[in-house]
């Protein structure tokens, strides 16, 4: 059975125990759950469906389950293998000490704004398929990358470390 990885955005211990998360996912029929971190990764087993077929699955689940739902884009942990191994940000140029981080997007699109975007001390990429590729140096400024991403592709997105999709694609 292929083994997917669902990101959900907004998911905190404040409102999401992964606990929770994983008894919502089995409860969907989702095989051999693990959460990853506490930031609402989930991996698990399902027979091969579409990645919107099982995001849909997984929100309903989610709300059937926890009351609410949580904005959900899957990929195959195949998939995150193969994007760690291409390493597409061995292209471009950002300080040493940066951050990098993903957002997922479901669909691809193109940005609002060109591309590469830099802004007190973030660096939006670029993207590749349906990932968009930022670095960043914290400052007292705050998540302005956050800001970048929202302003060239909206806020249907969810994002993590690149360490965390690096975890997520090997649980």
């Amino acid at each position: 059975m292929p083994r997917y990885v669902a990101f959900l955005r907004g998911v905190s211990p404040q409102n999401a125990k992964n606990v929770d998360l994983k008894r919502a996912f089995e409860t969907a029929g989702f095989a051999n759950v693990k959460t990853i971190l506490s930031s609402g990764n989930v991996a698990f087993d399902v027979s091969s469906q579409s990645e919107i077929a099982i995001e849909r699955r997984a929100e309903a689940a989610l709300q059937e389950s926890l009351g609410r739902s949580f904005y959900t884009i899957v990929r195959s942990s195949s998939y995150l293998k193969d994007l760690l191994a291409q390493d597409p940000y061995a292209t471009f140029t950002f300080p040493s000490q940066a951050k990098r981080v993903v957002s997922f997007l479901r669909v691809s699109c193109t940005s609002k704004v060109p591309l590469p975007l830099v802004s007190d001390d973030a660096y939006l990429l670029g993207m590749m398929g349906r990932e968009v590729f930022t670095a960043y140096t914290p400052n007292p400024q705050g998540p302005v990358f956050m800001r970048l991403i929202e302003r060239a592709f909206g806020s249907n997105v969810t994002t993590r470390t690149w360490e965390t999709v690096r975890k997520c694609s090997i649980s």
